[in-house]
């Protein structure tokens, strides 16, 4: 039988994209396979608050909490960014990854672990729109002000310290509808994060991408 591929996955917060991975994890049903072939060996926190780290604990998935030496990298050197780096890349690293997925990880990665692993990174915005942190609230702003028509969701690869901006691996537009609030936007953004996250994973592990 086939080993599943081994997936790293690091979060920020909640874990609701690390909850789909789970659930695409696990077995349907009895003796049919998952819908996802990989099983998620290592999920990192950079903090320690994430309600995700309970998610994983509760499915029985190891956890390392990392958070970067005094909470934020703003201000930090670069060699305390690079060291940083190195350890998450020694942590992927020692559980075997085959894929290290970003899903709600809030802290731009560099070098030293992107050019020892295939990282991969979920964005609530279409390709080259609004990239960095609160998308969504800033997409549906822009709505708001008659800027944009649509938001969207997009999968993409890592291959730098760029923001949002690498080769995209699956995207899916949303578009607004007239009267919504900022709550009904988001959870139609949510639905799809967790699908398309899903979907592209298991693209790149086929090699489909």
């Amino acid at each position: 039988m086939t080993k599943p591929y081994r997936l790293v996955v690091l979060i920020s917060g909640s874990g609701t994209n690390l909850q789909a991975i789970l659930d695409a994890c696990a077995p349907r049903l009895e003796g049919e396979p998952p819908s996802l072939p990989a099983e998620i060996a290592l999920v990192i926190s950079n903090n320690p608050d994430a309600y995700g780290i309970t998610r994983a604990e509760e499915a029985g998935v190891p956890v390392k909490v990392m958070p970067f030496p005094g909470g934020s990298p703003r201000g930090a050197t670069r060699e305390q960014r690079d060291s940083y780096d190195t350890q998450v890349a020694y942590e992927a690293s020692l559980v075997g990854a085959d894929l290290v997925v970003l899903a709600g990880w809030n802290l731009i990665l560099g070098s030293n672990l992107l050019s020892h692993h295939t990282v991969i990174n979920l964005h609530p915005a279409k390709p080259g729109a609004f990239p960095g942190l609160g998308a969504i609230g800033r997409a549906y702003e822009a709505w708001q002000r008659g800027e944009v028509s649509s938001g969207g969701v997009m999968v993409h690869y890592v291959p730098d310290e760029g923001v949002d901006s690498g080769p995209v691996i699956a995207w899916e537009e949303i578009v607004f509808e007239p009267g919504e609030d900022l709550a009904s936007y988001e959870q139609r953004v949510h639905k799809v994060e967790h699908r398309i996250l899903v979907e592209a994973i298991r693209s790149v592990l086929s090699g489909q991408n």
